[in-house]
């Protein structure tokens, strides 16, 4: 499976798991919890959630699932990379450390391996960085970074001691959300920043997509799959597609198989163009 490269030098593979929407419905919990654990099985390795999704509730699916399957053998809590993020308002110093044990609590972890910014709010950025920074030297979370995030944004939080630190960026990115491709996307390249893609298949909009069926059909996979092809194919950029049933698992993750010829590449672009002039960061 393709790669992507955080700045510390540690690889993730190209294609996780996302969780948005679970932990939502107590009744759904058992199901969530093995479709977590049916991923692990499949050979998914990066599993992204937040505090925000089901008040918690993903993050304790996760946690019962991730320690299920350690405990059932097989697989070890170093070959999982969890990822989860923080509301804006728990982002400030002593507040981002009480959020951060209570995910770690419910993830069932004493390090998170990616503690993320889900968006911006109105602590300063210098105390989410302190906050984050302190949190890493406790060995309480792996690395750090944002979601959510533009240009300014970013170009705001490299101007703040120890910014340039962040890890990644998390953000709404899709065939047919491009906005990023005009001026952040560059700029993280620049910057040597890796994009985690959400929503990469629009909830499901693309697998129903008519510009894709014929090209899907003509490649023996379905549109979803094209769909994710194409994120992955961009440079230093990862998909982190919800599923919980185990077709839709397999699917997504037999896409990081695909190889795109440039001949598809181009005509994708020519479908779902790029917009001429940078538009305001999307958000789901």
């Amino acid at each position: 499976m393709k790669t992507v490269l955080l700045p510390d030098g540690h690889t993730l593979p190209a294609l996780g798991l996302g969780t948005w929407r679970m932990g939502e419905a107590a009744g759904a919990r058992a199901a969530e919890v093995a479709a977590v654990r049916r991923a692990f099985e499949i050979g998914y390795r990066v599993i992204d959630t937040a505090e925000m999704y089901g008040g918690g509730g993903a993050e304790s699916v996760v946690g019962e699932a991730l320690s299920d399957a350690i405990r059932a053998g097989g697989l070890r809590r170093e070959d999982v990379f969890v990822v989860s993020k923080v509301y804006p308002h728990n982002a400030g110093r002593s507040a981002a450390f009480a959020a951060c044990d209570r995910s770690r609590q419910r993830l069932r972890l004493d390090t998170i391996d990616l503690y993320l910014l889900h968006w911006r709010g109105s602590v300063p950025l210098r105390e989410t960085v302190f906050a984050f920074e302190t949190l890493r030297d406790r060995n309480q979370i792996g690395g750090w970074g944002v979601s959510n995030f533009d240009v300014d944004d970013l170009s705001e939080l490299w101007q703040v001691r120890g910014g340039d630190g962040c890890a990644t960026n998390q953000i709404y990115y899709s065939l047919t959300e491009r906005g990023p491709d005009v001026k952040l996307l560059p700029w993280q390249q620049r910057h040597r920043i890796p994009t985690m893609a959400y929503s990469p298949v629009d909830q499901g909009a693309l697998s129903r997509s008519g510009k894709l069926t014929a090209m899907a059909a003509q490649r023996g996979v379905s549109p979803a799959q094209l769909a994710l092809a194409w994120i992955l194919s961009r440079p230093n950029v990862m998909a982190i597609p919800k599923a919980v049933r185990e077709a839709h698992l397999r699917e997504n993750f037999e896409a990081a198989a695909l190889e795109l010829s440039d001949a598809e590449l181009a005509e994708l672009d020519s479908r779902f163009p790029p917009p001429a002039k940078k538009p305001p960061l999307a958000m789901r």
